[in-house]
């Protein structure tokens, strides 16, 4: 009978210990409840038709790393120079729009638009008239002719939506609208990209005859919403932006002459990095251009710093690979 009644208790306290454990939330290392946010492993599984959006959107898109999908729009009808050298679409002209997707026909998106200023008010006038917001209106270049600016907008919402409005706020610009068929071989990119690619650390790629590099942060970079319109209700920590969305720093060469080439981009720091990037680019003669946000709602909070030279190639590579040691850059792939 006492062993009998032993079992029972042993019994009652197992299933008592099994629902409290239920109650009690799961405990990180950190002591602290976790809640782990939506990734982009997640939402790997979403499916969109992505088709209906390219006819929308009048040009296919194409999927990078990260389930970002991908529309570019150089500005091929401009004619910019910076201090006599004519630029290349690919180094500071090119249009982009990039949709992560997070929920049934729902995407988060973010896009540079690249704006001849009596451009700004009618393309900004048509996104807004179809839901779109604005996340940052400024320039990346200092001494360009004509002038260029760049409307950054960003959100979520219904994919085919979203390319119908921006299809209609681009043809307020002069943007060609339709992809010109690639013929003949490569344009020669004039730069010795093995010599680029050991100086920085990292693996460039060739892109309408400018030299591009990619550099993704090491932390997360996580989002709760764009534009006002919150992603709470899918997870109270947000969505987890990939680099290819638009949160890796950008670095393109072009080259001009005499062993020498242009460079822009811009870093993507945290605050606290952007002080000692700034001082060592400046220090080594590449011109801070402008330092802004492009985001609303991004954490940690980032800040983007662009930059642009025109000097030897081995000298601006040193430089701008001391500037990436400066923040919390990925390592290179390997």
């Amino acid at each position: 009978m006492i062993v009998s009644r032993l079992r029972l208790f042993a019994a009652a306290g197992f299933a008592l210990s099994i629902i409290l454990l239920g109650l009690v939330p799961n405990v990180a290392a950190t002591g602290s409840p976790s809640s782990p946010a939506t990734t982009t492993d997640s939402l790997l599984a979403i499916a969109i038709d992505w088709p209906s959006v390219d006819q929308a959107m009048g040009r296919p898109g194409a999927m990078q790393p990260g389930n970002v999908y991908r529309y570019a729009f150089p500005r091929t009808d401009l004619q910019v120079a910076v201090h006599g050298i004519a630029v290349k679409p690919a180094f500071a002209l090119g249009s982009h729009v990039e949709m992560l997707p997070v929920g049934d026909n729902d995407v988060m998106f973010m896009g540079d638009l690249v704006m001849a200023e009596a451009e700004v008010s009618p393309v900004l006038s048509a996104l807004q008239q179809g839901g779109i917001d604005l996340a940052a209106l400024h320039n990346h270049l200092i001494g360009e002719t004509p002038r260029v600016m760049y409307l950054h907008i960003g959100g979520h919402g219904d994919p085919v939506h979203l390319a119908v409005t921006i299809h209609a706020a681009l043809m307020q610009s002069g943007t060609p609208m339709t992809t010109a068929p690639s013929t003949g071989p490569a344009p020669d990119i004039g730069l010795d990209t093995k010599q680029l690619d050991q100086l920085l650390g990292y693996a460039g790629k060739a892109n309408g005859g400018v030299y591009q590099f990619s550099v993704p942060r090491a932390e997360k970079i996580m989002d709760t919403g764009m534009g006002g319109a919150s992603m709470a209700d899918m997870d109270p920590m947000g969505i987890e932006l990939p680099p290819a969305i638009g949160v890796a720093t950008a670095i393109n060469f072009q080259a001009t002459s005499d062993g020498k080439a242009m460079v822009t981009g811009d870093f993507v720091l945290l605050g606290s990095e952007v002080g000692s990037v700034s001082r060592i680019l400046q220090g080594s003669g590449i011109d801070v251009t402008a330092v802004h946000s492009h985001g609303l709602t991004e954490t940690p909070r980032l800040f983007y710093l662009h930059f642009f030279a025109n000097d030897d190639l081995a000298k601006l590579a040193a430089s701008l690979r001391a500037a990436l040691n400066q923040t919390n850059s990925a390592p290179a792939a390997q």
